[in-house]
């Protein structure tokens, strides 16, 4: 069977020659499939070319956003913070004033610790706090300026319930009796932990039973422990004032619940936190040209 082609007649404009060219049918089938081909690839490179430049130009906006949402974010969680730390300043200080001044007659606090005692101080203990104070070395500075007078535990670490008081008690785990060191107060995961004195971080680590454990230790020969930790805000050797965040409550080591488990020690021996709880708003936080000290 005879082969089909295309005849190209091509003429010489000088010389008028006709030159005739003969090509198959496959030949040209073959060049336009070739070309139609080159022009998917040419239409498939250049949208993905396009795709690509579309998602790094989204991609660069994204971070750009992001570096300014974290930037909004650490900015919010500072101010958040010293507002935290100024409306507990102040809760206290109110409460002293009141106190001071007999505006209230009986102390703030969870409702378990009704169940602890008497929460006014006697005649004997209100003049030993005076001589204390009137005997603490403080440093003037100035007539109006407040000055935190915290060398004792003098605060409540967390405002909460009490779960477990100091003393004999059944353990969680095992269910024998056991001797608890310290008293439970319920704080939700993530929950600022203050110092309750001035003074200096000892510790700051993981101890098995306790978990992340941070221990403060204070004039005299005391400590406060405070465990079962998410994390700290402190080091080793930091000198802490009171009211200062020093770590964030959680549920590390033996522990059923997210709480703060705090310890006071003397010498390093544990002895009943209670006594500097009850009394954590008799401390005296102003210094001012009118006191007789």
């Amino acid at each position: 069977m005879k082969q089909q082609y295309f005849i190209v007649v091509l003429a010489h404009s000088l010389h008028g020659r006709l030159r005739r060219i003969h090509i198959p049918h496959h030949a040209v089938y073959a060049v336009l499939a070739l070309a139609l081909l080159g022009c998917f690839s040419l239409f498939g490179m250049v949208s993905s070319y396009l795709r690509m430049v579309w998602k790094v130009t989204n991609y660069n906006s994204l971070r750009a956003e992001v570096e300014s949402l974290r930037d909004q974010y650490q900015k919010l969680e500072k101010s958040a913070n010293q507002t935290s730390q100024h409306l507990a300043n102040l809760q206290l200080f109110a409460s002293e004033i009141s106190l001071a001044y007999g505006i209230k007659r009986k102390l703030e606090g969870p409702a378990d610790i009704v169940n602890e005692g008497r929460l006014v101080p006697t005649l004997h203990e209100t003049l030993a706090e005076y001589d204390f104070l009137k005997t603490a070395r403080l440093t003037r500075y100035g007539r109006n300026t407040s000055l935190w007078v915290n060398l004792r535990p003098a605060l409540w670490p967390v405002t909460g319930r009490l779960l477990s008081y100091y003393g004999a008690r059944t353990d969680p785990f095992t269910g024998t009796g056991a001797f608890h060191a310290g008293v439970d107060i319920a704080a939700p995961m993530g929950t600022p932990v203050r110092a309750t004195a001035d003074g200096t971080v000892r510790y700051a680590g993981y101890q098995s039973g306790y978990g992340r454990l941070l221990v403060v230790e204070h004039r005299g020969g005391v400590q406060t422990w405070y465990a079962h930790l998410s994390r700290f805000s402190v080091i080793p050797g930091q000198d802490v004032r009171l009211a200062e965040v020093i770590a964030y409550s959680g549920a590390s080591g033996r522990a059923t619940t997210p709480h703060l488990h705090y310890e006071v020690r003397d010498h390093g021996n544990p002895i009943n936190p209670y006594k500097y709880l009850q009394n954590a708003a008799y401390v005296q936080v102003a210094q001012r040209k009118d006191l007789p000290f």
